[in-house]
């Protein structure tokens, strides 16, 4: 009889531990069943890698970041030829060299590492699926600057100019084709045009496509690590975006030849682009009037120094930034010690950040009040917000000594 007690008291002492372990278990689970709620109740940047996979390798890949608080997003594109440091392989090479469609979690730390950000959830849609996807969606409307007509060994690509809505098989198309001596700044900005398409349709759409016939359908087209109760609710988050003032751009870099590839190196040893992620999470994050948003200044850099090229590459450093620079040039003379910010902006805040980004001190604005209330008034055409003119303290990134 004493073993028979004993045991029973051991079977019921394991009975308590099974149940007090999947208590814990089942509060974990039930606490991290909403990700997404989490993050917005915990006052995050949400980090969304959305990937367009063509032939098994990335056709097109972009990071959107979002702020619920102030339901502000920006997008960065990372090319698939960016150049980095492949932990993995030792060696430079490709981004888009570690991409396994199977498995993307390499292709995920690798750009984690570029940017300087923690991806949340990741997204993959094959070319095949965005057929039915845009189907579903009845179609994307994008803008097409002028009309499209070119002969390949696939029959006729033809795209009206306007605006135009592209059925599955259109959209299938225009994500991947290119056109003989095309710049590749334009294709880039054509995709990237392409998929703010996508997702303003998303999000047109997102009532419309929780019917459970629908829903079925729509989640089954996107390959993700989260399950569809997780996805409704960050496409439920993403109605809040206005995508008709996301800020979309690619991360940028020297192109240079590595090991007989053309490869695109990113600026200042990936330190710029982390830089500008910085800049960018803190401006989504910031609870500041919308007409500052929308607010950007025009930019004008001349270079005050012997140092040829200073200008340009200066400017493409700038335009990383998201500042819109309209001229560059050299100035009267070469022989400037100071660099110099010359502003004729109303808006000082706008001016300091422009000159945080630089670390320039020398600020100088060049008209009054009066003189700027004179030219909005009389509608005059005058030179950029802002003129930097470069001198022998910059060392094309910041400026010292100051």
């Amino acid at each position: 009889m004493k073993v028979q007690k004993s045991d029973s008291s051991f079977l019921l002492l394991i009975l308590i531990v099974f149940l007090l372990i999947f208590g814990i278990v089942f509060s974990v689970l039930t606490f991290r069943s909403n990700p997404v709620g989490d993050a917005v109740s915990g006052n995050r940047v949400i980090n969304t890698l959305f990937v367009i996979e063509d032939n098994k390798k990335p056709l097109s890949t972009y990071a959107l970041m979002y702020y619920p608080g102030t339901k502000r997003a920006a997008i960065y594109d990372i090319p698939g030829d960016l150049g980095l440091l492949i932990s993995r392989i030792n060696r430079v090479d490709r981004i888009d060299r570690v991409y396994d469609p199977a498995r993307i979690g390499s292709y995920e730390n690798e750009i984690e590492k570029l940017l300087g950000i923690d991806i949340n959830f990741s997204i993959v849609i094959t070319r095949e699926n965005l057929v039915s996807l845009v189907d579903l969606l009845e179609g994307v409307e994008i803008f097409i600057p002028s009309s499209v007509f070119h002969m390949d060994e696939n029959g006729i690509i033809l795209f009206p100019s306007g605006m135009t809505v592209l059925d599955g098989d259109k959209a299938s198309l225009y994500a991947v084709y290119s056109l003989p001596h095309e710049d590749s700044e334009v294709e880039v900005f054509r995709r990237q045009r392409f998929f703010l398409g996508l997702l303003n349709r998303q999000i047109q759409m997102n009532e419309n496509l929780k019917n459970p016939d629908a829903a079925k359908m729509y989640y089954s087209l996107f390959k993700t690590g989260m399950n569809q109760s997780t996805l409704i609710n960050l496409f439920n988050e993403f109605v809040n975006i206005d995508t008709n003032r996301i800020n979309i751009q690619s991360v940028g870099g020297n192109l240079r030849e590595v090991s007989g590839q053309m490869l695109i190196i990113p600026h200042w040893d990936g330190n710029l682009i982390k830089e500008i992620v910085r800049q960018t999470l803190g401006t989504l994050t910031r609870d500041i009037e919308d007409h500052l948003i929308e607010r950007s200044l025009t930019v004008e850099v001349l270079n005050g120094t012997a140092v040829n090229g200073l200008a340009g590459r200066t400017a493409d450093m700038l335009r990383s930034f998201g500042f819109d620079v309209i001229s560059i040039g050299n100035a009267d003379n070469s022989d400037y010690d100071s660099t110099v910010i010359i502003h004729r902006a109303g808006e000082q805040h706008l001016v300091n950040a422009f000159a945080e980004v630089i670390r320039c001190t020398n600020i100088r604005r060049e008209i009054t009040d009066e003189q700027e209330e004179d030219i909005m008034s009389l509608n005059i055409e005058y030179k950029a917000d802002i003129t930097l003119l470069i001198g022998r303290n910059f060392n094309g990134r910041y400026v010292t000594g100051e």
